[in-house]
């Protein structure tokens, strides 16, 4: 496998944009299940920054291109999920820094690094039903998958499943973490909107795993 590029980074951008605006209204449903209703707006406002930032010629620096989204997003939607996206953007930049390709190894590595840093700004841990659930089993396996020497577009099927699988764990539980706990017992059994979009965005990277395999 070669290593992986800006370019490549660049059309996982976009195709996290591309998926962002089509599960608009699908988000904003879930999110009104759930007592709020804006995680449509801010995803639409997470595809615009991200449109917007593919557009600019990117540095070979694939560790600043990373966290230079995370900071466009930032700018973009102030919301939860925008912050919490825009954490773990910049956290998985800062881990490859100054690399011009990047390795499955480096990959699995910034998203544990996206874990650490989402657990750590949005205080929430697996269980509580937040995109927390998607990311922390996603990372966990990817690490496991690239330690035990699976082809990339094994690591990239079985992280997929297990960030699905996250998901699908935690819908029947009670939400505790932000306006969905409020609401207590009424959320049992409703997918999670920040599970949903976690899923989303992991799909849109990984689905063009197989591609750069």
């Amino acid at each position: 496998m070669a290593g992986i590029g800006v370019a490549e980074v660049r059309s996982s951008l976009a195709r996290v944009a591309r998926a962002l605006a089509a599960n608009k209204d699908h988000l904003t449903e879930l999110d009104q299940a759930m007592g709020d209703g804006d995680l449509g707006i801010t995803a639409g406002k997470m595809a615009a920054a991200l449109e917007s930032y593919v557009e600019q010629e990117p540095p070979e620096d694939v560790g600043t291109y990373v966290a230079q989204a995370g900071m466009a997003v930032n700018r973009a939607a102030s919301s939860s999920l925008g912050t919490l996206l825009a954490t773990a953007l910049m956290r998985a930049g800062k881990e490859v820094r100054g690399q011009h390709e990047l390795t499955p190894s480096d990959l699995a590595r910034m998203l544990a690094a996206a874990d650490t840093g989402v657990q750590e700004r949005g205080k929430a841990k697996p269980g509580d039903k937040t995109i927390i659930d998607v990311l922390h089993p996603a990372a966990e396996t990817a690490v496991a998958a690239v330690a035990e020497g699976a082809a990339p577009e094994v690591v990239a099927e079985r992280t997929l499943r297990a960030a699905r699988d996250g998901r699908d764990a935690v819908t029947p539980l009670r939400s505790k973490i932000g306006r969905a706990g409020w609401i207590g017992e009424r959320t049992e059994g409703l997918v999670d909107p920040g599970c949903e979009a976690g899923v989303i965005i992991l799909s849109a990277i990984l689905d063009g795993f197989e591609e750069t395999a």
